[in-house]
């Protein structure tokens, strides 16, 4: 940094004159030096030896040193060379605060000789400081009524320079309505005054911000700032005003006390109390709208103060004023105009003027059941009405007049599917809401006999199991009438219908108020195994309905006939004897066991079985057509006399059966005469001993059949209501035997016979497998076969020929 170094002249000549003049007074010659503030530490300010006239080899041994008087030490000598340079910055405006000249005075001591020289260091102030306000920002309260050319004082600002380096000037930011002057005071300082130039108005502009510069003369210039905020005060200068001059309301009637109409609201640009508003009545709003609707004086809230009636009051005016609270008050005011809308309050009514009930189901179309009144109090459109009824009933409306309505049958009725109705009539008016009342009516039907009484089926099947108990319940018939009271009342018949002379009302009864069918006798499957008749049911309307259902008794068969073994013939006893020759071959027919069973399907189905045999190794039975062979030939071992003991079996629940004994004796020499026998035709066959047993035991059947029959006639005969004729006896079989029939012919009176077997013997094989119309005969003959020891029933059948008579 370069040194600025400034000795004045006459300084210097006071300097050389003291050093000239040192040997006479070493203490009254005073070195003057000048300097400017703020030189960088180590620089030189002046060679005291080369101005002091010292020799600089002898300062160190002298001693030199440099006292600062009073203050702290900024400078110091070089003993080396005898310079004075700068230890520490020197800021003038700390040393020197309220002087203009700033001197920093020292003494230079030397010692042997003594010596002290008087150094004096004038500071010279550069420009290094700016100028400062006291305050950075300056507040003012201006009021909006001050006038023009009104002067304010500010804060001054401050330079620690001094000279040409201290404030110079003020400059003030640009404002329309603001100025300032500048001002000298007697020490020399410079200030700014702030000049009103124009009226301010608090409403434009409420606070103003402005900027003060001072500036200072020094090179280069420096400057400082102060913020100065000038608020307006506010004065009573605005009247409040509403958002509108004039207002048009529409408002409901019958709206809620307290509801709101409006909320006016005016703004008064002041502030403070000058804008503080209250809301009044003028004295040109009526009474009416005064006591009608209420005026919220600190909001401007209109509300409904009594209830609005359209009828009453279409249309309210008022005046309403705005008044602020300043000390010289100002006002505005409005007009509102309150249209009353027309709200739709009265609710339609009705009247049943008459209504028809109950009616006939039958009634005709078109028929008119009830005339009905509407009406409205309101008017226009809310005081218009329709009246409807539910869609889903079969009635219509139809206008009469002005508001009269007739209620008529519009479908045909049945009151079997609906027996009353509840009919709503529902009257709206077109008001928007709409508003609508109702009433509901019962109409109810009377009952007509206009239906049939229904069987849940058109074909009853019913099964009644043989050897019932007379009197017992077969099922219950009952019809359905979904008529009322009589015509509900309903009475069961069978129609009558004759079998065989004997009428239905004989075998069965029926109760007339439950329709409950009983059996009047036991029934056998082996006599009658179906009955077909009709039972009707009648109501007791009038006239009278009927219908009537098709029965189908069917009689089930039960197992309640023995097995009747009919081959080998028994003369006595169940003990049969036959012989057979000792040389017959394995696969002979030794004997056939044939059973007879009257009843039917499973129950007549015979099988058979041994019981007891002598040999179980010698002979074998079919279990189906009861067939005994030979298994093996027979051996001298075996005994003479063998003894079979046959059980034949139905297939019933529980099992009956019968059994023979057949006792066979072997003899040496075969019977030749069987097989000539078998191959004479069947017309000229011998007449056997089988034959003779089988017809006499037929015929003592069909003689206590007969007596049965006579005797069951006389019985029926003693009875209020005894049969016709009585029905045949299925149990007769007769077997008879001349010159004509052959061997093994059965005749039998049975026609429900499905199957008999005759016994098939060294001559022949018969099977009857169909009935004969009733009341006749059949002969069944057997038709001779060629034999053969390997042949069965079921590989060879036999030929059948029959004849009726």
């Amino acid at each position: 940094m370069e040194l600025y170094l400034k000795v004045q002249p006459w300084t210097r000549y006071v300097s050389v004159f003291l050093i000239l003049s040192a040997t006479l007074d070493t203490g009254s010659a005073v070195t003057h030096y000048s300097i400017p503030e703020e030189m960088t530490v180590g620089s030189v300010v002046a060679n005291l030896a080369a101005d002091l006239g010292l020799d600089v080899k002898t300062l160190n041994k002298r001693k030199m040193r440099l006292d600062i008087i009073a203050n702290k030490k900024y400078l110091d000598v070089n003993k080396e060379t005898g310079e004075l340079f700068i230890v520490e910055k020197i800021d003038r405006e700390y040393l020197c605060t309220t002087k203009t000249t700033c001197y920093l005075k020292m003494e230079v001591i030397l010692e042997n000789p003594l010596r002290i020289f008087n150094i004096e260091l004038e500071m010279l102030d550069i420009n290094d400081n700016a100028p400062q306000f006291r305050r950075e920002a300056i507040h003012l309260d201006i009021s909006e009524s001050t006038s023009a050319g009104e002067r304010f004082s500010l804060s001054n600002a401050v330079d620690p320079d001094v000279g040409i380096n201290s404030v110079k000037t003020y400059y003030l930011s640009e404002s329309q309505h603001f100025n300032i002057e500048l001002q000298t005071g007697r020490d020399g300082s410079k200030f700014a005054d702030l000049i009103l130039k124009k009226a301010l108005d608090r409403e434009e502009l409420a606070i103003h911000d402005l900027i003060l510069t001072a500036v200072d003369g020094g090179v280069p210039t420096r400057s400082g700032t102060a913020s100065i905020f000038v608020r307006v005060l506010d004065t009573n200068d605005n009247a409040p005003q509403f958002d509108k001059e004039t207002y048009n309301i529409n408002v409901m009637e019958n709206s809620p006390i307290g509801a709101l109409v409006v909320k006016l609201n005016a703004t008064d640009l002041d502030e403070g109390s000058n804008s503080d508003i209250l809301y009044s009545y003028s004295l040109y709003t009526s009474e009416k709208t005064q006591n009608t609707f209420s005026l919220n004086e600190n909001s401007g809230e209109i509300t409904v103060k009594e209830l609005i009636n359209y009828e009453d009051f279409r249309m309210y005016d008022m005046d309403v004023i705005a008044t602020d609270q300043g000390g010289n008050p100002l006002s505005g005011q409005c007009k509102l105009h309150i249209l009353v809308t027309d709200m739709n309050d009265n609710h339609p009514e009705i009247s049943i003027k008459s209504f028809q009930s109950p009616i006939k189901e039958n009634v005709a179309i078109d028929t008119v059941i009830a005339v009905v009144s509407v009406s409205d109090k309101d008017s226009g459109g809310n005081g218009v009405v329709d009246l409807h009824i539910p869609k889903n009933l079969p009635f219509a409306l139809r206008k009469s007049s002005d508001n009269f309505y007739e209620l008529v049958v519009s479908e045909p009725l049945d009151r079997e599917k609906v027996p009353e109705y509840d009919i709503t009539f529902t009257v709206t008016d077109r008001g928007s809401p709409p508003l609508y009342d109702n009433e509901t009516m019962t109409l109810e039907l009377l009952d007509v006999n206009d239906n049939v009484p229904q069987f849940p089926q058109l074909f009853y099947t019913i099964p009644v199991t043989e050897n019932n108990a007379p009197g017992a319940l077969l099922s219950s018939l009952t019809a359905f009438d979904p008529d009322l009271h009589e015509n509900q009342y309903l009475v069961y018949f069978i129609i009558e219908k004759e079998i065989v002379n004997t009428s239905m009302s004989m075998l069965f009864s029926i109760n007339p108020e439950n329709g409950n069918l009983y059996a009047l006798k036991t029934f056998d499957y082996e006599i009658e195994n179906e009955f077909i008749f009709h039972i009707e049911a009648r109501d007791s309307g009038v006239p009278p309905l009927s219908s009537n259902v098709t029965v189908h008794i069917i009689i089930v068969d039960q197992n309640d006939n023995t097995p009747v073994i009919v081959s080998p013939w028994r003369a006595h006893g169940s003990v049969v004897e036959e012989k057979i020759p000792r040389s017959t071959d394995k696969g002979s027919l030794v004997s056939k066991v044939i059973a007879i069973d009257t009843d039917s399907v499973q129950n007549s189905r015979i099988t058979y079985q041994f019981l007891q045999v002598t040999d179980a190794t010698l002979f074998s039975l079919d279990q189906y057509n009861g067939e005994i062979r030979t298994m093996r030939m027979f051996s001298y071992r075996d005994p003479r006399h063998q003894r079979l003991v046959v059980i034949a079996k139905d297939n019933g629940e529980p099992a009956l059966s019968a059994t023979v004994t057949i006792k066979l004796s072997t003899v040496e020499t075969a019977v030749k005469a069987y097989s000539d026998m078998t191959e004479v035709p069947l017309e000229y066959d011998i007449f056997s001993d089988l034959n003779l047993y089988l017809v006499i035991g037929l015929g003592s059947v069909s003689f206590l059949l007969l007596i049965t029959i006579l005797v069951t006639c006389v019985l029926k005969c003693q009875k209020p209501k005894p049969s016709k004729a009585a029905p045949p006896c299925r149990n007769s079989v007769i077997s008879e035997r001349n010159s004509t029939i052959a061997d093994s012919t059965l005749v039998s009176n049975d026609a429900y016979w499905y199957s008999m077997f005759l016994a098939e013997t060294r001559k022949g094989k018969l099977v009857v497998r169909q009935p004969v119309p009733k009341g006749s005969r059949y002969i069944v003959s057997s038709i001779p076969r060629s034999t053969g020891l390997t042949e069965t029933s079921d590989s060879a059948a036999s030929t059948l020929q029959v004849r009726s008579f």
